[in-house]
């Protein structure tokens, strides 16, 4: 969730937040919060039907959807889909606002998921190829000590990165470390996003092999010249694959 929610107030007028609303990037709509405790949800929709003089006690909506701290982020994505709602305030046990998660949020938080199921096929796979021992643990990796084993990035996907970075939804990188070389094996926008903004340490599922062993995914970083992050080119001049290949159905 985003936990720096912007509201408006119950004595706000129309006139007021729809101003808010053209001058923002993001926001079609907004928490009615008084003292803490959210008493409605206004959208735009809402503005369009009422007087510009009116405050928003009279024009937001009081039947709310709201989701609890400790809800499961699928659930959350459950009650998005299902009610038609974009947004969706997060609220404590004594009903104050605590955060907001959006359908945008819902649908970031799916891709290049780091799940446990995801880091313990690798550890089977790497333990098959190249009958080795390995281990998992869950630690804090230096970005600068990290290894990349693919040699761009882009531009436009590093975006979404920074998005989540921001907004503490970013997922744990997962890294290879083969005898002290910690290999990036998933997450190379994420550990750029993180780079180029400055933050020097993430969160990591880490593979650990009981020996050093002949990786293939290292080869390639060897011979593309790839040393560390700083060595990896952000693409800013072409797009995704995927979203090449949806532009040509349009």
């Amino acid at each position: 969730m985003t936990r720096d929610v912007a509201t408006v107030s119950p004595d706000d007028t129309v006139a007021e937040v729809a101003q808010r609303i053209v001058e923002s990037e993001s926001h079609n709509g907004f928490p009615v919060v008084s003292g803490g405790r959210v008493e409605g949800f206004v959208t735009a929709s809402d503005l369009l039907r009422a007087a510009d003089a009116d405050p928003m006690f009279k024009v937001m909506s009081e039947e709310l959807l709201v989701a609890h701290p400790d809800m499961d982020v699928d659930a959350a994505a459950r009650v998005i889909l299902r009610s038609g709602i974009q947004k969706l305030p997060v609220v404590d046990d004594a009903g104050k606002l605590v955060g907001i998660i959006s359908n945008a949020d819902v649908i970031r938080s799916q891709i290049e998921r780091a799940t446990p199921e995801k880091v313990g096929k690798l550890l089977r796979t790497l333990e098959t190829i190249h009958n080795v021992e390995a281990t998992e643990e869950r630690r804090e990796v230096a970005i600068d000590d990290l290894v990349p084993t693919q040699g761009r990035v882009y531009a436009d996907e590093l975006e979404g990165r920074r998005y989540e970075l921001e907004r503490g939804l970013t997922e744990p990188l997962v890294v290879i470390d083969n005898g002290g070389q910690l290999l990036l094996a998933d997450g190379h926008h994420r550990a750029m996003a993180a780079h180029t903004t400055g933050v020097e340490s993430m969160d990591a599922y880490v593979i650990v092999l009981g020996r050093r062993v002949d990786l293939g995914m290292a080869r390639t970083a060897k011979k593309e010249g790839l040393a560390n992050v700083e060595d990896v080119s952000i693409v800013d001049y072409a797009r995704h694959p995927l979203v090449e290949a949806t532009e040509r159905f349009k």
